[in-house]
């Protein structure tokens, strides 16, 4: 691939896709930069030159990474230069992994790496969709085996009208925003979030992308077809068809014994059991076959396979003996952590989540920094996922991509739909904790963080609920399963992640590993996990139809009060010595922002109402008419500059300091004297007149 090449793609939006091959990265396996408007990412595939064995996955890493050189930056903080990756380039990487691992050839076991860098970064485009493109690109023109290729799109909807690859700007108007990747043939990874649109729309709009991308992939076809190097010879380990039919013969009516067990763990051990049973067989059978284990354990899986996905096709039962439709049963607790702001104890089945819902204050804020700078955010939501969920036994460290990516899906499905920050000014995190899992435990999470913001006070006009759905195609049938089960997840064709309200979709995730899935079996798909919705959001209303009236004891109040701009230096003070000080006299946070909106926080009312008296003290304006008892600050021949409020000064003149003839200002007053004076004038320059005659002649009248 030494030679250099350039292919200009025309989207359907007029846009020009550029993709540059054979400059950059040229001892990479395979490279290319891809570029969108001045965003620029370049891609490389390298796969190691031999094998590792017995290896029962595929070896393969992606990595992106954003450089703010990239925008035209340097990196905030101490160091400068970037860290450890962001969420934001941990979620990219999940698209791109989700959209090219179903594509390498079974029992492919050479380390394979993608990494994206981005180059160039222009304030419209994303980079995401560019790397998801550019790995297949990069697998395409290299000699790594890889059944593209691939293209991802961005679609958004503005005004009833589907746009592909939105710009940034034109996002914060869209009501939906997904990503689809797709090959000529089908549509094979989906990730995105929505402002509650209909099924229809959804489906409308994964066609859209579909069809949007098919001119990327015919570039890269002829890319390919010049310019790419022949494929390394691969021929694929075949388990010996004696052992096969030795471990059907073993197993016989045992696998669908041990399948029977309805409880996930009493399943697995029944089948464990099988296996162990099954390899002390094999090995005394075949003592010189190499890589025994994994072939029997294949072997294993195939039985198992065939049991499972004919069961579902022929009589349409599952393995916890529910048909095709029935969601598990439902248990909801909320409010029963007694010091969290808001709880919720969600189990579905054999999946179970505990999420609890924390208010903060502006000072809680996340501070984000990407490439296009440094934004705050107000909602976070965190997932985890221990071990002991799954009854396993493994370090606990930071999160992984996993767990940042379920977070993330959690998170797209409820932001849509909590309160405008300037009607609800708290910075909300959801913490999700999964204790049991088999099946959707992210949908799980959605569920149980609805429920805990309604628990918490959060005014959400309506509940949200996901559900995880599979399919399994059986020759030319297809059949759809609502709330999967994890082995139905792993054994299946498909598995989609759809969440939402009454009124529609809010997030959805779709992984799907064949082709001929048309448009009336994604329709279908989608009616069916819609039913399977509204029944949870049933459940849920029962546990807590609304928002509760009143926030937890324990969460901050926080009362916003407007001033002028002007006026915030005189809450602030130099180096900021005024607002801690008042800090520290009432342990209130107070957040100021630069239009004068001071948002005032604390778990004491009467704490909240002391800080917010003084601060109305500090920036109460003069009125005309008024009386103030007034502080004497200088002495001149022709009057005196009194202090009517903090840092606020009017000119009391000699004249008006009494109704008799004053010949001296130092006859009546000295610094530091206070007088009851009337504010009588504010001219233009905001100067004000101050009269002590006046004042007197007032309070004699009064």
């Amino acid at each position: 691939m030494s030679r250099h090449e350039t292919r200009r793609v025309q989207l359907s939006n007029g846009d020009e896709l550029l993709i540059d091959v054979g400059r950059l990265a040229k001892q990479a396996d395979g490279s290319c930069f891809v570029r969108y408007g001045d965003t620029v990412v370049l891609t490389t595939a390298v796969a190691s030159k031999k094998p590792r064995e017995n290896l029962p996955f595929l070896p393969l890493t992606v990595d992106y990474r954003e450089r703010t050189s990239a925008s035209g930056r340097i990196p905030g903080g101490f160091f400068k230069r970037e860290g450890r990756p962001s969420d934001v380039e941990t979620l990219t990487c999940r698209i791109t992994d989700r959209s090219i691992r179903p594509l390498f050839p079974k029992g492919w076991n050479c380390e394979v790496q993608i990494i994206s860098l981005v180059l160039s970064a222009d304030p419209d485009n994303a980079p995401d969709i560019l790397a998801a493109t550019g790995a297949s690109v990069a697998l395409g023109l290299s000699d790594i085996p890889f059944a593209g290729p691939l293209a991802t799109v961005r679609v958004g909807r503005l005004d009833g009208q589907l746009v592909l690859n939105p710009t940034f700007a034109q996002l914060e108007h869209s009501d939906l925003d997904i990503v689809v990747t797709s090959s000529a043939d089908a549509i094979t990874m989906v990730e995105g979030e929505a402002k509650q649109v209909a099924e229809p729309v959804m489906v409308d709009a994964l066609l859209f992308a579909f069809e949007s991308a098919q001119p990327i992939i015919q570039a890269q076809k002829e890319l390919i077809a010049e310019l790419g190097r022949p494929k390394r010879e691969f021929i694929p380990h075949e388990i010996s068809e004696d052992l096969v039919a030795k471990v059907r013969e073993w197993t016989g009516d045992g696998m669908r014994q041990a399948l029977s067990h309805r409880g996930k763990q009493d399943r697995y051990l029944a089948v464990d059991a099988l296996s162990d049973r099954v390899l002390e067989q094999a090995s005394e059978a075949f003592p010189d076959l190499a890589g025994l284990d994994l072939d029997v354990r294949e072997a294993l899986d195939g039985v198992k396979r065939e049991i499972v996905r004919g069961d579902i096709a022929r009589r349409s039962v599952r393995l916890d003996g529910r048909d095709l439709k029935t969601v598990r049963p439902i248990d909801i607790e909320v409010g029963i952590m007694p010091r969290t702001h808001g709880s919720a104890l969600f189990t579905r089945g054999e999946t179970q989540a505990i999420v609890t819902t924390t208010l903060g204050t502006g000072r809680d804020e996340q501070l984000v920094e990407n490439l296009e700078g440094e934004y705050k955010k107000q909602f976070m939501l965190h997932y985890n996922f221990p071990p002991f969920c799954v009854g396993e036994v493994r370090f606990m460290r930071g999160p992984a991509r996993r767990e940042i990516g379920h977070g993330a899906l959690a998170e797209r499905a409820l932001k849509s739909i909590l309160p405008d920050h300037e009607q609800f000014p708290y910075t909300i995190r959801v913490v999700s904790d999964v204790l049991e899992s088999n099946g959707s435990s992210s949908m799980a999470t959605v569920c149980g963080g609805s429920l805990a913001l309604m628990d918490a006070g959060v005014g959400i006009p309506r509940h949200v609920a996901g559900v995880a759905m599979g399919l399994i195609k059986e020759g030319d049938d297809f059949h759809i399963l609502t709330d999967i089960l994890g082995d139905e997840d792993h054994l299946g064709d498909m598995d989609f992640k759809v969440a939402g309200t009454e009124d529609g979709i809010t997030a959805i995730q779709m992984d799907i590993k064949i082709s001929g899935v048309d448009r009336d079996v994604l329709a279908r798909a989608l009616d069916q996990a819609r039913d399977a919705r509204m029944h949870v959001l049933g459940e849920m209303r029962k546990a807590i139809g609304e928002a509760r009236p009143d926030l937890s004891p324990y969460a901050p109040r926080i009362t916003t009060l407007q001033i002028k701009p002007e006026r915030i230096k005189d809450v602030i003070g130099p180096g900021g010595r005024i607002i801690k000080e008042i800090v520290a006299q009432t342990g209130c946070s107070i957040d100021v922002e630069d239009d004068g909106t001071i948002k005032i926080g604390s778990t004491d009312p009467e704490a909240a109402k002391q800080a917010i008296q003084i601060i109305k003290e500090l920036t109460q304006e003069p009125e005309i008419g008024k009386l103030y008892m007034a502080t004497v600050k200088k002495i001149t021949d022709f009057g005196a500059f009194c202090e009517i409020l903090p840092g606020t000064d009017g000119l009391l003149h000699i004249s008006e300091m009494s109704d008799k003839h004053v010949e001296k200002v130092t006859d009546l007053l000295r610094e530091g004297d206070e007088v009851l004076v009337k504010c009588v004038g504010i001219d233009r320059q905001g100067k004000i007149r101050l009269s002590r005659k006046e004042a007197l002649g007032q309070q004699q009248m009064d």
